[in-house]
């Protein structure tokens, strides 16, 4: 795993979901990272020192897997970046089947609409 600069990353997670467009999947995960090991964060706290924490972003098509790391200055910029890219190529999701309300409400109606005999 190759930890690359924001740009890079970018440009390399556009030619995965380009390579993947037929046929494959990208998985993106996101998350709270401080690079640090847990010794160290832990002689850090005892310290009083404060911990910078970056958001760790891991790509991977199965084949190769690609990440980056991004600071709390940078990170609005590299998000807009990354809905842009999420945006252009998420063309091949299939549409999700929707039920029509209307047939499912008349469904209801009908079996509502049996009454039970009454006790004598």
């Amino acid at each position: 795993m190759v930890l690359l600069q924001p740009d890079p990353f970018l440009n390399e997670l556009t030619s995965m979901f380009e390579r993947s467009t037929e046929k494959g999947s990208v998985w993106v995960t996101l998350k709270r990272s401080s690079l640090k090991s847990k010794v160290k964060r832990n002689k850090m706290k005892t310290a009083g020192e404060a911990i910078e924490y970056r958001c760790l972003i891991r790509a991977t098509d199965g084949k190769k897997t690609i990440s980056t790391s991004v600071g709390a200055k940078d990170h609005q910029r590299f998000q807009a970046s990354y809905a842009t890219i999420l945006k252009a190529h998420m063309t091949a999701l299939k549409k999700r089947e929707r039920k029509d309300k209307k047939k499912g409400a008349e469904g209801d109606k009908k079996e509502g609409g049996v009454k039970k005999p009454k006790r004598v």
